[in-house]
């Protein structure tokens, strides 16, 4: 099958922190690095309101560019630093788009690159016509006038779904996926957002009986501050067909998460950190350039299996425990991504962890995860 065509977006004067194209554009989406609120005159807007216009604005040079218009976005994710006035956003994005955005999750986190008060990534479908939005007759968990989800083409974008823990959070989700005439078998990619108040494991037991033993979607669970105890995104394809989860053969099945999973020619690869599975499992790399390395080395190897490579990858979410390492992360990542590289937006989420020392074992915290978009 001859490989996507892959086209990198650089609106004229574009300025990038990092080794990352602001916008790629394969299989009939356009992607869009995450977006800070700086103007062109290089400063950040004083109002919440002109920091998440100016934040869309950016995002609009480079759909632009592309040759699409903001009506063609699908997706979007909105990155705060707490504290934040989340109703100044959404009234902000109700003057931007009206009843008409993509599906969106708003975040609270710790802190972004540059500082920026507020970060936007996107993702935009090329053919308008397929766009179609889906809501529910009571959506009374919607923050705002954001749809429940977005279809695009066969491929379903779902919002932030929050909730005060994550069984409620998850029949919500089926009653989207219900709308749009899918069920959790349709699902590709979750990202369950846990604040401090639900824990892991917690998520986990009421998440695995929603789904297929050995077949669930590919998943990044990322921890975060706020604006409620849990949230839940993801992608839905409609036709289960062309469905297909992929699993390394050094990888036993899961519950919970699929190393990577095909919707048609899009591959979503779950999160990976520098663990190393087994029987004597666990983080043995100490500094953030070494489990980067260890990072794409976990990834390649759900890469491999689908029969693609580094170059097929179009999107890349970087998560940082420290944002202070942006450029040590800087420095492995740019190795792996010569030319042409995906967009990426790079957060760091909560606190950092407060001792970076190893266990009795040898055990190191992490300090990065990395999930990837790819096209063949």
């Amino acid at each position: 099958m001859p490989a996507a065509t892959k086209k990198v977006i650089f609106p004229p004067g574009a300025k990038i922190a990092g080794p990352y194209s602001p916008g790629v554009l394969a299989g009939g989406f356009l992607y869009v690095s995450g977006q800070g609120a700086k103007g062109p005159d290089g400063k950040f807007p004083e109002s919440a309101r002109d920091q998440v216009r100016q934040c869309l604005d950016n995002v609009k040079t480079i759909v632009e560019a592309a040759g699409l218009t903001m009506q063609h976005l699908v997706y979007a994710q909105v990155y705060v630093p707490t504290p934040w006035n989340y109703e100044g956003i959404d009234r902000a994005w109700t003057e931007y788009f009206g009843r008409n955005g993509p599906a969106r999750a708003v975040l609270g986190i710790e802190r972004l690159p540059e500082d920026t008060p507020i970060e936007i990534n996107a993702v935009a479908v090329v053919d308008a016509a397929t766009r179609r939005e889906v809501w529910l007759p009571h959506p009374e968990y919607r923050l705002a006038e954001v749809p429940d989800a977005v279809m695009a083409g066969e491929m379903l974008y779902l919002s932030g779904i929050p909730a005060s823990n994550p069984k409620d959070a998850l029949n919500r989700m089926s009653e989207v996926l219900m709308a749009a005439d899918m069920d959790f078998r349709n699902m590709v990619f979750v990202n369950p957002y846990l604040t401090s108040a639900v824990t892991y494991e917690e998520m986990n037991r009421a998440y695995a009986p929603f789904f297929e033993f050995g077949n669930p979607p590919a998943r990044a669970t990322i921890q975060v501050v706020g604006p409620v105890p849990i949230q839940f995104t993801g992608v839905a394809i409609k036709d289960l067909a062309k469905r297909r989860a992929v699993r390394p053969k050094n990888m036993e099945p899961s519950p919970t998460a699929s190393p990577c999973v095909f919707a048609g020619d899009i591959l979503y690869c779950s999160a990976k950190s520098a663990f190393i599975p087994g029987p004597n499992s666990g983080v043995y790399a100490s500094g953030v350039e070494e489990q980067v390395r260890m990072s794409f080395r976990n990834l390649l190897d759900g890469l491999e299996e689908a029969g693609m490579k580094l170059s097929d990858v179009v999107a890349a979410n970087v998560y940082l425990d420290d944002i202070a390492d942006f450029a040590k992360m800087n420095g492995a990542y740019k190795t792996y991504f010569a030319e042409a590289p995906p967009t990426r937006t790079t957060i760091q989420q909560v606190r950092p962890v407060k001792e970076r020392r190893a266990n009795d074992r040898g055990q190191w915290p992490d300090l990065e995860q990395i999930s990837f978009v790819a096209i063949r």
